[in-house]
């Protein structure tokens, strides 16, 4: 039995160190292409959706900062492998957490606004003021262009967390209603999960890539 809504996702254990956590790199102990036969047809997936991430991404950070496509596909592989991970039985969801969330978004946002100040000053000045603004309104497109600029990583690690913890909470529930219904409705809350299963799988894919467009495209702001 519950006791709240969220035990379902806390990480701590019985032990005096959580190993929850370990799930984070569990897949990458097992990624290394030492190990596989190649060429594969996991390989050439893996090529095949790389290569698609690159030509778009770099149609957004330009020419010049081309190699910024690597760090990119990078965190989209990452998350990815998280979020389906999680959609396992008896793997800890790490992506769910905003420490997880959070301390991918907060260093990617600090280090381009530390590159675009010192590199780029005129630049960044220039974003604070949208082309047309009317000089009465400039002061208060400034402050707004501020306060968005600073919760670009809270709203990045936030939109992350609530969407991998929204399906996995509603699965939640109605596993632990299955326990106590009849045969013909336990066949149907089976049917919804595996919708909601289905469901969730295109979310995981769908997050991870809105988290890597949206700092391509943050970072593409700041390198202009």
């Amino acid at each position: 039995m519950m006791t709240n809504l969220f035990s379902t996702f806390d990480p701590a254990t019985s032990l005096k160190y959580s190993l929850n956590w370990m799930s984070t790199f569990l897949m990458l102990l097992i990624m290394p292409y030492s190990y596989w036969i190649l060429p594969n047809r996991i390989n050439m997936l893996y090529l095949s959706i790389t290569q698609k991430l690159h030509n778009e991404f770099k149609l957004l950070l330009g020419v010049n900062f081309e190699g910024m496509t690597l760090m990119t596909i990078s965190l989209f592989l990452f998350i990815l492998i998280n979020n389906f991970m999680g959609l396992m039985p008896y793997i800890f969801t790490s992506s769910s957490h905003l420490a997880f969330s959070l301390t991918m978004a907060f260093p990617l946002w600090m280090s381009m606004m530390i590159f675009g100040w010192f590199n780029n000053t005129n630049s960044m000045f220039a974003h604070l003021v949208p082309n047309g603004t009317p000089n009465l309104l400039m002061p208060f497109m400034v402050l707004i262009e501020t306060i968005s600029n600073i919760i670009r990583p809270g709203s990045l690690a936030v939109r992350l967390t609530a969407n991998m913890i929204a399906g996995h909470l509603l699965m939640s529930l109605l596993g632990n209603k299955s326990l106590s219904v009849n045969n013909m409705l336990l066949i149907m809350i089976m049917m919804i999960q595996i919708v909601l299963m289905m469901f969730e799988a295109a979310v995981a894919i769908i997050q991870a890539y809105v988290f890597s467009v949206l700092t391509t495209l943050y970072s593409s702001e700041v390198m202009q």
